[in-house]
């Protein structure tokens, strides 16, 4: 087509002479400027119609096309204004392919339009790919099974890869050398390359070792104390994971550190069958003693107590008998403490309750004494795992142990206050 134009336009300068066609050279040449310009002007209207059909098709038609149908994932391709910037190829590659027809006359300005027109159809073209691959993640992202996939960082990748092989292909445009000559060329900037793209290829290896061992998932609660994150997962790529910690704050994560620094994934509890409460009571050791008949006599009305007390106190008699052992001897024979009777109360009332998963551990234990008294460490499961009702439930059972203790004759530690001093600078 381009040589039926110049042909057309050289039919201006031919002249016959004798029954024989005789080219003007000269007034052809004389008006090559002219021609050149009219040229120009011309491929630039026609590429602006051109751009305007292909916009009008793309964009209004293709969307109102999308708009009707009953499928979904088209619906990115709009979002991520995929048809609007591949409006611009049609009008591009026809120019880059004409462009020399406009500059037949001016060689040496051909080349360097050419090479410009190449580069604008690289750009526009890599955008339009990095567009796509955009829409494509968020289609996946969609999908049940992939929703806690670190599919960002997998796109992440594909895009720089993408991104690389379009910036070979502008350098040699631009620089006029063949892409195997920068292909060759990236072998001897290897070193370079690792330093600036260090976290990068970091982050992408982490990432694959993340998706592979399932170690982190969108949505999962982590805690990692070195950068200060305690909350979800909302997004995994290449170079970050970002968490939003429950006090509605941002922490940004190296990918890589979650491979090589430490951190605890509660998906684990999520996915089991309760959460567990894990907390001692400090008792003050000179509170415990033999629990005195009184006392006994007292926790008997205690609905939860009453049968174990009377099986432990046939027990402790059986016992006393066979060694021949008076009730009044203290030292000889086997008697309840208020701390035992303490402990056994406490995990009947666990047991009991109805948030408490009674399938898993429910202990309540003495841990070894410390200079804040006994440590009385209520350990058990609550069906719920839900952050505020955990709590709650994990409140109303401590609350009740504080109430109670002084039923059974003991004594909760704490520290002496202004108030204690007070009171013994009064006295």
């Amino acid at each position: 087509m381009k040589e039926s134009i110049i042909n057309w336009i050289r039919g201006f300068y031919m002249t016959t002479s004798h029954g024989e066609a005789i080219f003007n050279q000269k007034a052809y040449d004389h008006q090559a400027l002219l021609w050149t310009v009219g040229m120009f002007l011309a491929m630039v209207i026609v590429t602006f119609i051109l751009w305007f059909i292909s916009r009008i098709l793309m964009v209004k038609l293709l969307s109102a096309i999308i708009d009707r149908s009953s499928v979904t994932w088209d619906d990115h391709l709009i979002e991520n204004k995929v048809f609007p910037t591949a409006a611009y190829l049609v009008p591009l590659f026809f120019l880059q392919d004409f462009l020399s027809l406009a500059f037949y006359h001016y060689p040496e300005m051909d080349v360097h339009w050419i090479k410009l027109a190449h580069t604008v159809f690289s750009i526009v073209a890599m955008i339009t790919i990095r567009r796509v691959l955009n829409s494509l993640r968020d289609f996946v992202n969609e999908q049940d099974r992939y929703k806690d996939k670190p599919i960002q960082s997998y796109f992440q990748a594909i895009k720089i890869t993408v991104s690389g092989v379009f910036v070979i292909l502008i350098l040699s445009f631009l620089l006029d050398r063949s892409p195997l000559f920068f292909l060759t060329s990236l072998g001897a900037m290897a070193a370079v390359l690792i330093v600036v793209f260090r976290d990068s290829i970091l982050g992408f290896v982490a990432s694959v070792q993340i998706a592979v061992n399932d170690i982190i998932r969108i949505g999962d609660w982590i805690t990692m104390e070195k950068f200060g994150a305690d909350g979800n997962v909302i997004e995994i790529n290449v170079s970050t994971v970002k968490v939003q910690n429950f006090d509605k704050t941002i922490t940004t994560i190296p990918t890589y550190s979650m491979i090589s620094d430490s951190f605890k994934n509660w998906r684990g509890m999520k996915e089991s069958k309760g959460r567990r409460i894990k907390r001692p009571v400090y008792i003050q050791i000179d509170s415990v003693e033999f629990a005195s008949e009184e006392l006994i006599k007292k926790l008997k009305e205690i609905k939860l107590m009453k049968e174990y007390i009377d099986e432990r106190e046939d027990e402790i008699r059986k016992h006393n008998e066979e060694f021949g052992v008076h009730d009044e001897d203290y030292l000889n024979g086997r008697r309840q403490t208020n701390i035992g009777l303490f402990r056994k109360y406490v995990e009947l009332y666990i047991r009991n309750k109805p948030e408490i998963n009674s399938e898993l551990e429910v202990v309540v234990r003495q841990l070894a004494p410390t200079e804040l008294g006994v440590p009385m460490e209520i350990y058990c499961f609550t069906y719920t795992k839900e952050w505020e009702e955990f709590e709650e439930i994990q409140a109303d059972i401590f609350d009740h142990v504080f109430a109670i203790t002084h039923v059974f004759e003991l004594h909760i530690f704490e520290n002496p206050t202004g108030r204690d001093f007070n009171k013994m600078l009064n006295v």
